[in-house]
């Protein structure tokens, strides 16, 4: 239980850049295609819930990272999600901070006389 708990906080602080990223490389995604794909890559290792991705979404959107468009799919409405020129901006920025920070904590976690060298 404590990696779940564990893994779901690393999850938290990055999520808003998983899922600019994901944007970044579909076109368009709606909500259960961005669970799947984190599933799918992850082998698992990272499940996203439906109440810590939607209101990621909402909040992209009220700040005009993304745009959603609603498509209706078997007699229902289902709501895509795709990255405006500000979202891919950020999604090129926030990937590259993220980047450097976990190379930052791979120096961290290494043996000292590794990461001296």
């Amino acid at each position: 239980m404590e990696n779940n708990a564990t893994s779901n906080e690393y999850v938290r602080g990055t999520l808003k850049t998983i899922v600019l990223n994901l944007l970044a490389e579909h076109d368009r995604m709606y909500g259960y295609e961005i669970t799947q794909e984190v599933k799918d890559r992850t082998g698992g290792a990272i499940a996203l819930t439906f109440g810590a991705l939607y209101p990621v979404l909402h909040k992209l959107e009220q700040e005009g990272m993304l745009i959603t468009e609603s498509v209706e799919v078997d007699g229902r409405l289902r709501k895509y999600y795709s990255l405006t020129t500000p979202g891919n901006e950020a999604a090129r920025n926030k990937t590259n901070d993220l980047e450097r920070f976990i190379d930052a904590v791979r120096l961290l976690l290494a043996p000292k006389s590794l990461a001296t060298e």
